[in-house]
């Protein structure tokens, strides 16, 4: 779908709502903030709502779990145009990144366009496709906000999702507890106490490695073992060298082989089966995985399926020492006073059950009607590109889509999204775009045993997915630039002049001026 900066006919192809200037984001977290900071430099009139106290989504202060630090290193995890503090270390610290974001929205002016305590109960489109009608609380009580464009940034971390064990009332009613990661805010809850996580990805196990030294006993109870990433393969190179570039990427089957890629998964396939292979034996060795007993069994590509997270520093060497215990292939069937009973037999004591479970993908504040056209029966978000649905008018997401470069997929997803608005980009017809979420949804369910996270996770292929969105906007990068990040990690700052680059576009084209920035959100 690449399209010139062309003025297009808004009233014959009956978008003439691109003009309109009043927008409403939900969710200041990554793809809030940088969508709103793109439109706000267009003159467009926005307003973020923000359920929680503070900005950063899973960096919040409210809901960000002791040990939490980020999976990539700061030059690939920052915005193009807002690098972080350089006293910053490699793997900034979650308070770290918080104050990052805070220092972004403060910079570019979004700070003051937040709601912050405020959650949107319900979104209501308005007769004659004219935008959409919102209710909101907080504090105050209940208001009605109307805007011309709704933009869900909400993202898919932000209902957290906790197993009903059966028995957890009467673990409750003896002073237990049972939260999500997400809620486990403070570690001294557990000091003192006996601490089951659940889960092995990277919240459980940074949870679990955090609270294991001032806990009763901290147990781990982990239904399926998976492959984890050291910070350092070896403990000497840094994986961002290995899996934050296309080469690493491209070791993995994208939709369509080109290229060099086509050569990896062709004739060069025993090159590349060699070279995770390789990874896979240093990586094994270097956790100490089979003495452990916790060799995952099943090939590393399998990363690929669902999720990839790092090691958290210490982890396996708690485990080895004996300091943090480790229940695999088990789940809790029942809680009890002061106890859980594992499937495996085993009765562990139990004070605290912290759920690192994942998350519910759902946009409960769509009317059931504009849900059937957002998600399918199977609850899979049907998103052009991951931004449009099919058949809604005026409603727009960004960020529903988990990746290694979630803040680059954001910002470039932005500008797709400012070029959308402005007509600078114009969307294939209804049909063209179901069939292509279709064979995407389809691929996905094929790559990865239907954990796709409701067709949101485009792990790995995080660096595909930007240049998808290059490409419709005719701004890819410079082929020097994309050839040298076959080798060398791909840097925020690779993507520094796609914004100029548009806005030049955009000017000379004088689509800046089909804008209208000056009214505000009207509150009824």
């Amino acid at each position: 779908m690449k399209c010139p900066f062309l003025i297009a006919a808004m009233a014959e192809d009956g978008h003439d709502s691109m003009v309109a200037g009043k927008i409403a984001v939900i969710g200041a977290g990554i793809a809030g903030l940088c969508t709103a900071k793109t439109l706000m430099a267009l003159g467009y009139d926005v307003m973020i709502v923000e359920k929680e106290p503070d900005l950063g989504g899973v960096w919040a202060k409210s809901r960000r779990y002791p040990g939490l630090t980020t999976q990539n290193p700061r030059e690939t995890y920052c915005f193009s145009d807002w690098p972080m503090p350089a006293d910053y270390p490699e793997w900034p610290t979650g308070a770290q990144m918080q104050a990052y974001l805070q220092s972004y929205a403060d910079h570019f002016g979004v700070t003051p366009h937040i709601r912050f305590s405020h959650q949107v109960l319900n979104a209501t489109p308005l007769a004659r496709n004219q935008g959409w009608e919102l209710e909101i609380e907080g504090a105050s009580g209940r208001e009605r906000l109307r805007c011309d464009w709704l933009i869900a940034c909400n993202g898919i971390f932000s209902i957290p999702s906790v197993p009903a064990y059966p028995g957890a009332d009467e673990f409750a009613a003896h002073g237990g507890r049972v939260l999500h990661t997400s809620q486990f805010t403070d570690p001294e809850q557990a000091r003192g106490r006996h601490v089951l996580v659940v889960g092995y990805g990277k919240s459980s196990c940074d949870v679990a490695n955090a609270v294991a030294p001032i806990s009763a006993a901290t147990t781990m109870v982990v239904r399926h073992l998976i492959w984890k990433i050291p910070k350092k393969i070896g403990n000497v190179l840094n994986f961002k060298h290995l899996f934050l570039n296309r080469l690493g990427e491209g070791l993995f089957p994208w939709r369509e082989l080109r290229g060099f890629e086509a050569f990896l998964h062709g004739p060069g396939r025993f090159l590349r089966n060699a070279m995770l292979g390789t990874v896979q034996g240093i990586i094994g060795r270097q956790l100490r995985l089979k003495d452990l007993a916790l060799d995952p069994g099943v090939p590393l590509e399998t990363i690929a399926r669902s999720t990839v997270s790092l090691v958290s520093d210490g982890f396996y060497r708690k485990i080895g020492e004996g300091t943090l215990g480790f229940e695999s292939n088990v789940e809790i069937l029942r809680l009890g006073p002061g106890e859980a009973r594992l499937s495996n037999g085993r009765i562990v004591p139990a004070d605290i059950v912290v759920c690192g479970t994942g998350w519910h993908q759902r946009v409960d504040f769509l009317p059931p009607d504009v849900r059937d056209h957002v998600t399918d029966e199977l609850g899979n978000f049907r998103l052009y590109r991951s931004m449009i649905p099919v058949g809604v008018p005026r409603l727009l997401f960004n960020g529903y889509n988990s990746s290694f470069f979630c803040q680059l997929n954001a910002e470039i997803g932005a500008v797709w999204l400012a070029a959308y608005l402005t007509g600078a980009l114009v969307a294939p017809d209804a049909a063209s775009m179901n069939a292509e979420i279709d064979a995407r949804l389809a691929w996905m369910d094929a790559r990865t045993g239907g954990k796709h996270c409701k067709g949101t996770n485009i792990v790995p292929f995080s660096i595909h997915h930007i240049d998808e969105l290059l490409e419709d906007l005719d701004l890819e990068l410079p082929w020097s630039t994309r050839t040298v990040q076959w080798l060398r990690t791909v840097k925020a700052s690779d993507f520094a002049q796609v914004w100029p680059r548009f806005l030049a576009k955009a000017h000379a084209a004088k689509l800046t001026d089909r804008v209208q920035g000056t009214a505000s959100l009207t509150t009824g």
